[in-house]
């Protein structure tokens, strides 16, 4: 499904020191299927986590929040190796694991090629209690479909072109 928001990721994606991004939104809006749905046709590979259905996850980021030893001990969870400078890492329903939404300050900091992506729902309240990285992220918001991309999702190109036109004057 198309999402007008696709080009501010390609332009995130780009950014020269690109800073982790946090996409935020309502519940079933869509950030999931979106951050996956980009991480497959933009890197190498992805690796999506959620701290919501696997608390093991959770421990990975409770000794410390060094991010060399959290990337060594989620290469071991996955069993695969995964290379800073192309793939994609997703921390899905972040708001579970403050730990890790105050890990994306060191990822930032220490691990400056690494692309990392979250969502959650609800973080405004826990980023309200926790400590949060402040000026370390890149905030997006998703909003629920817009009758232009619902129209990309089910039209005709003839039609959504028609629409197009027809808005514009």
């Amino acid at each position: 499904m198309k999402r007008a928001l696709l080009s501010d990721l390609n332009h995130w994606k780009n950014t020269k020191n690109r800073k982790p991004l946090i996409l935020r939104g309502a519940r079933q809006v869509g950030k999931t299927y979106l951050l996956k749905a980009f991480g497959k046709e933009s890197f190498s590979k992805t690796y999506y986590f959620n701290f919501e259905k696997d608390d093991v996850l959770k421990t990975i980021f409770e000794k410390d929040l060094n991010p060399i030893r959290i990337l060594s001990e989620l290469e071991i969870y996955t069993g695969n190796q995964i290379n800073i400078k192309t793939d994609l890492l997703i921390f899905d329903e972040i708001q579970e694991c403050p730990k890790a939404l105050t890990s994306l300050k060191y990822f930032y900091e220490e691990i400056t090629e690494l692309a990392i992506m979250s969502a959650g729902s609800l973080l405004g309240v826990v980023m309200n209690s926790q400590p949060f990285p402040v000026g370390k992220i890149t905030f997006l918001d998703l909003d629920p479909l817009t009758f232009h991309e619902f129209l990309w999702a089910i039209a005709p190109k003839p039609i959504v072109e028609l629409f197009n036109t027809q808005s514009l004057t």
